[in-house]
């Protein structure tokens, strides 16, 4: 007798996950603010700088973003995934959380920027940042199965292409090697048909 096996994603909502607005920004970073969580605005902040992939995001050490004390103003990555490095900015927002970050854990040049419960990585892993991702956007009311560690790396860039509409400059930002790949990332031809409808009068 065959066994009735349940799909693995049953009742879960699948595909790419949804990029933060600018108002949801605003309020995660508010709660992190008040609640006065200085390692998850500092995560918070980077990732949504970075634009990396939670792989690389948690890997990150401070020597990475740093030069000597002070936090840089931009820092370069290579990318676990293409072995590519990929370039970000870091804004004063992030790099003073940052700093208040590093000056309360008492990281040195060498050490993970988010220390795990794990001492055979010594980061937090990706699965720990998934959570804590979920905690972030169920906390200002948004349904925690829309939104994943891929919403802090698209978050920027659709905010970027939807200002400039640069297509280039948001692949270079991803780290992508190939313009569809930026596309697909995006869903660009969908958000776009979307906006052209919501503009035409029917």
């Amino acid at each position: 007798m065959p066994s009735h096996r349940v799909p693995w994603n049953k009742g879960k909502l699948v595909g790419q996950k949804a990029p933060l607005r600018l108002s949801d920004i605003w309020s995660i970073r508010v709660r992190l603010q008040l609640s006065e969580s200085a390692r998850d605005l500092a995560l918070f902040n980077l990732a949504i700088d970075s634009k990396l992939r939670g792989c690389d995001l948690v890997r990150l050490r401070l020597r990475d973003i740093s030069h000597g004390t002070a936090i840089a103003k931009r820092a370069v990555v290579l990318q676990r995934k293409t072995g590519r490095p990929v370039q970000f900015e870091l804004t004063e927002l992030t790099r003073s959380s940052v700093a208040e970050w590093v000056r309360q854990a008492q990281l040195t040049s060498g050490a993970h920027l988010f220390p795990g419960r794990s001492a055979r990585c010594g980061h937090l892993s990706t699965r720990q940042y998934a959570r804590i991702v979920s905690r972030w956007v169920a906390d200002i009311g948004l349904d925690r199965h829309a939104y994943g560690t891929h919403s802090m790396r698209r978050t920027k860039a659709s905010l970027i292409y939807r200002r400039t509409k640069n297509l280039r400059a948001v692949q270079i930002l991803l780290g992508h090697t190939k313009l569809e790949s930026t596309v697909r990332y995006l869903g660009i031809e969908v958000e776009d048909a979307l906006e052209m409808a919501e503009q035409t009068e029917a």
